[in-house]
């Protein structure tokens, strides 16, 4: 009588099982298959120049990304400068303050944030920057990459610092230590791994942004001074050497693709690395 159920419900888990390794196969797959093709495209082009030289003229080729990738970087500082702190300091204030409705109200408006497409942040930047400025900037392009951050960082900081155990506050509470230099100099740094690891996942977040950057930094074919120019990015570029008639320019596209993919990429590898040793170590 027991041998039946017992034999169905082996062969429904070696069942789910499967069908879960299938899954995550097919996941792979779709994830490698798109890693080989983007470097098979994209790797014949990679060389010095591409890295060191500005784009050459229309029709002509040769030349590199070397101000996009400069410009990408400029953005993400400007990103991280504005994204970083408002998101930990929210999420520090949802984990151990946000309680009662206050704190409801911020993490709701954090969610809803985090689901606004971000061609509309491009948008919003574009009318509060932009056009007062009269002029595209890296300065623009900088803060709608960094709204874009925020809720990202929030929500991973706050669920980060709840999985410090309780009795790591109430030890320290014990002691006769104030609330405020619990969270400060116990909590945090229990949790500041994990919290770091969450801040490179919101900028591999907004690496890849090309939408919001079109309405702000536009795009510039030479080197960008300072904060209030426009200033060249990598997926701006690649989207602007995409669609153009060029073949030199389509390899330049998958060249920069590449590079994109790889800095993507390498910052969610350290972001996980990050968290797994969060995870062991505590």
């Amino acid at each position: 009588m027991r041998a039946r159920p017992y034999a169905l419900r082996k062969a429904t888990n070696a069942v789910a099982l499967g069908l879960t390794g299938a899954a995550a196969a097919l996941t792979l797959g779709i994830l490698f298959a798109i890693l080989a093709y983007i470097a098979a495209n994209g790797a014949s082009a990679l060389n010095w120049d591409f890295f060191t030289k500005l784009p050459a003229p229309v029709g002509e080729t040769g030349g590199g990304l070397a101000n996009a990738i400069v410009g990408t970087l400029k953005l993400l500082l400007l990103a991280s400068a504005i994204g970083i702190p408002v998101g930990f300091l929210g999420g520090v204030y949802l984990a151990e303050f946000g309680h009662g409705r206050t704190g409801f109200v911020v993490r709701y408006a954090s969610d809803v944030l985090n689901g606004v497409p971000s061609i509309v942040i491009g948008i919003v930047a574009y009318t509060l920057i932009v056009l007062p400025m009269k002029q595209f900037s890296s300065l623009a392009g900088g803060v709608a990459l960094g709204i874009i951050m925020i809720p990202t960082v929030v929500r991973s900081t706050e669920e980060l610092l709840k999985l410090v155990p309780s009795n790591v506050r109430e030890a320290a509470l014990a002691l006769g230590v104030n609330e405020w230099k619990t969270v400060l100099f116990v909590v945090i740094p229990t949790a500041l791994r994990g919290v770091l690891a969450g801040v490179l996942l919101s900028l591999a977040r907004v690496a890849g942004e090309t939408a919001p950057l079109l309405f702000t930094a536009l795009s510039n074919r030479y080197w960008s001074h300072g904060w209030l120019e426009p200033t060249a990015s990598l997926p701006v570029m690649v989207y602007t050497y995409a669609i153009a008639p060029y073949d030199d320019w389509h390899r330049q596209a998958w060249a920069g693709a590449l590079v994109l993919i790889t800095m993507v990429l390498g910052v969610n590898i350290l972001a996980r690395l990050g968290v797994s040793r969060r995870a062991s170590a505590s």
